[in-house]
C-alpha cells in the first residue's frame, strides 16, 4: 500500500486504488512459482523449507457484544494478514476482501473489481505454498464500524469500512502507531491457528522502537515489551499454537523505511554520526541473552498465567 498506493514508501508509485492489490497479486504468485521450483528442484536434495512471513497487528473490536464491531475486527485481519495468507492457505482471497472491494469498485462504476482475481488454475498452483508461516507482529488496535462516503476515487485504506483506536492506557515509548498490547499477538497465533489448519509457525520480527536516542542505554521499556510478547507466546503454546522459534527485531539500530535511523529498534546502539559507527549494548541485551541461555523465562515467578 505504502509502496504502490500512497507512494510513501520506495518505489513511491500512487496507483490510486489498484496499485496495493495489483503488487500483492504478483507477490502471492511469484512466491508460489518460487515454492514449487524449490520443491520440484531442491527439495528432495536438500530438505529444506520455504515458506511466507507476513506482518499483521491484531483487531480487537471496541465492543466485543456487537456484532457490527466484531465484523469489523474480521475485516481488519482479513484485509491484513488474510490478503496474502488466505490464498496459500485456503486457495483464494478472503469473501470479505472480494464482497467489499468489488461493491466499492461497483459504485465508482467500474467494470469489474479493483481486487484482481485468480483463475482455478492460479488457485491450485498456489494453495499449499508455504511449508511455515512467518509472522511479524508488533502492535494492536481497537477496531469499529466506520463507513466512509462514496468516493469516486476508492483506497486500499478505505476499502474495509473501519476505524482503528487506541486505548491511551497503553505503553507507547515509540513512534505513535507502535502500542505494547502482548495479549493481541496471543489472539493473533490462536486465530492464525484456526483459521489456516495450525501451520507450523516462526515469529519473524516482534521488538519496539524509540524515537529518542536513550544515551544511558536503560531500554526498561523494550525489556517489559519482549517479558511481555514473549510470555503470550507462551501461552499460545500451551492453547497448542505450533510456534517453532522467535526472532526479536532487530540486533542492531538500522535505516528504517523513510524514517532513516531515526527509529530505532536495535537491541544494539548504534553512534551513526561516528565514522566506525559503534555499537553498544541496550540494557535489553543482557534480558534477552538470560532468555535465549533459559531457553525461556529464567524465573519462572516472572511468567503470568
Amino acid at each position: 500500500e505504502k509502496g504502490y498506493e500512497t507512494g510513501e514508501h520506495a518505489p513511491g508509485l500512487k496507483l490510486g486504488g489498484c496499485g496495493a492489490y495489483k503488487a500483492a497479486h504478483h507477490i502471492i504468485k511469484t512466491h508460489a512459482k518460487v515454492w514449487h521450483s524449490y520443491n520440484n528442484t531442491w527439495r528432495r536434495e536438500q530438505r529444506g523449507m520455504v515458506g511466507i512471513s507476513l506482518t499483521s497487528g491484531w483487531g480487537e473490536p471496541v465492543d466485543p457484544h456487537s456484532q457490527t464491531d466484531r465484523d469489523a475486527a474480521e475485516r481488519y485481519i482479513q484485509f491484513h494478514l488474510g490478503w496474502f495468507a488466505n490464498p496459500i492457505y485456503r486457495g483464494d482471497y478472503p469473501e470479505v476482501m472480494k464482497n467489499y472491494v468489488g461493491k466499492k469498485s461497483a459504485q465508482q462504476g467500474l467494470g469489474t473489481s479493483r481486487l484482481p482475481t485468480f483463475s482455478v488454475q492460479e488457485k491450485t498452483y498456489i494453495k499449499g505454498t508455504s511449508d511455515f508461516l512467518g509472522i511479524g507482529h508488533f502492535t494492536t488496535r481497537y477496531v469499529l464500524q466506520k463507513n466512509f462516503p462514496f468516493l469516486q476515487v476508492s483506497s486500499y485504506h478505505t476499502d474495509h469500512d473501519l476505524a482503528e483506536l487506541v486505548d491511551p492506557n497503553w505503553p507507547a515509548p515509540g513512534p505513535k502507531w507502535l502500542y505494547s498490547v502482548p495479549w493481541g499477538f496471543r489472539r493473533l497465533l490462536n486465530f492464525i491457528k484456526t483459521q489456516y489448519g495450525n501451520p507450523l509457525i516462526y515469529v519473524t520480527e516482534n521488538g519496539m522502537s524509540e524515537t529518542v536516542q536513550c544515551h544511558q542505554l536503560c531500554d526498561e521499556w523494550r525489556i517489559q515489551y519482549l517479558k511481555g510478547y514473549i510470555n503470550e507466546i507462551l501461552k499460545a503454546l500451551n492453547d497448542g499454537v505450533n510456534v517453532k522459534g522467535y526472532t526479536a527485531w532487530s540486533l542492531l539500530d538500522k535505516f528504517e523505511w523513510n524514517k532513516g535511523f531515526s527509529e530505532r529498534f536495535g537491541l544494539y546502539h548504534i553512534d551513526f554520526k561516528n565514522k566506525n559507527k559503534p555499537r553498544y549494548p541496550k540494557a535489553s541485551v543482557d534480558y534477552y541473552k538470560k532468555i535465549i541461555s533459559a531457553n525461556g523465562f529464567p524465573n519462572p515467578r516472572e511468567v503470568m498465567s
